[in-house]
């Protein structure tokens, strides 16, 4: 790694920094950065720490998240989006775990919401990056082979790609009830659905439009493209990439996790 490089990283991680530098170590030509929106509380797994900061395996699974991100070589920077009052917090955690050296990382507050939270990410990266990934900070096992693909579909031409995985339970559509049973109004063919995973790929001016236009609220970014009017395309999404959501999602993570050290020998 180079002085400059060396230079560079310390000063993305500086307490006093809030905006990335204008360049970023990686190939010419096409970059990736990744935005991973980690302001959320998490509450569906309970009291304690905000998810993204619960351990998994001795280590945060936002640290896990992000260097799931680095390990793909075709990122050369990831930028977190911290709570608004937990952003020297999410910066000295990261500066406390061994991070890949060619990828940089950079720490900006988030908003009141996931959207806003992606927005800020966006405003914060230099010029220079046309493929971004959004990443959830709870899907911290994704493995790399996955983001490689998004990315690549990115690059192949495709404004919005999604990782997704065929559905093994058949799906109701209901009728809402605050109380009683539910009734069905439809049954999709499961054939045509997919559960989407992330990270979600997009070529950069396509993601920024889609949250400078678009105010409804969606439960991800390609729903926003979607609304656009522009295609999203799906590439294979992988049993790993789950999302830790409830705490059987956490133990089952942990096993996950497990089996990999095992099988890599620490």
């Amino acid at each position: 790694m180079s002085p400059e490089d060396t230079n560079l990283n310390a000063d993305l991680m500086s307490d006093e920094t809030t905006q990335a530098p204008q360049t970023a170590p990686g190939a010419a030509g096409a970059r990736t950065a990744a935005v991973i929106p980690a302001a959320g509380r998490g509450v569906r797994l309970g009291p304690g720490a905000p998810k993204a900061l619960r351990t998994l395996g001795g280590t945060p699974m936002l640290v896990h998240a992000v260097r799931a991100m680095a390990a793909s070589r075709a990122v050369s920077l990831v930028v977190v989006v911290a709570p608004a009052d937990g952003t020297a917090e999410v910066k000295a955690l990261l500066d406390a775990h061994t991070l890949p050296e060619r990828t940089d990382f950079l720490v900006v507050p988030g908003g009141e919401n996931r959207q806003d939270s992606v927005k800020a990410g966006l405003d914060a990266l230099p010029p220079g990056y046309d493929t971004v990934l959004v990443h959830d900070a709870a899907r911290p096992l994704v493995p790399v082979d996955t983001v490689d693909a998004v990315i690549e579909a990115v690059r192949d031409g495709a404004v919005a790609v999604v990782p997704a995985l065929p559905l093994a339970d058949t799906v109701k559509e209901v009728e809402p009830a605050a109380e009683g049973p539910e009734p069905v109004v439809a049954t999709p063919q499961r054939a045509r659905l997919r559960a989407v995973q992330t990270p979600q790929g997009f070529e950069r001016a396509t993601l920024v439009r889609a949250h400078e236009t678009v105010t409804d609220n969606v439960t991800d970014d390609a729903s926003m493209v979607e609304q656009l009017g522009l295609p999203v395309v799906v590439v294979p999404g992988h049993e790993e990439a789950f999302k830790v959501t409830r705490p059987l999602d956490l133990v089952l993570a942990e096993a996950v996790l497990a089996r990999r050290r095992k099988n890599d020998g620490f």
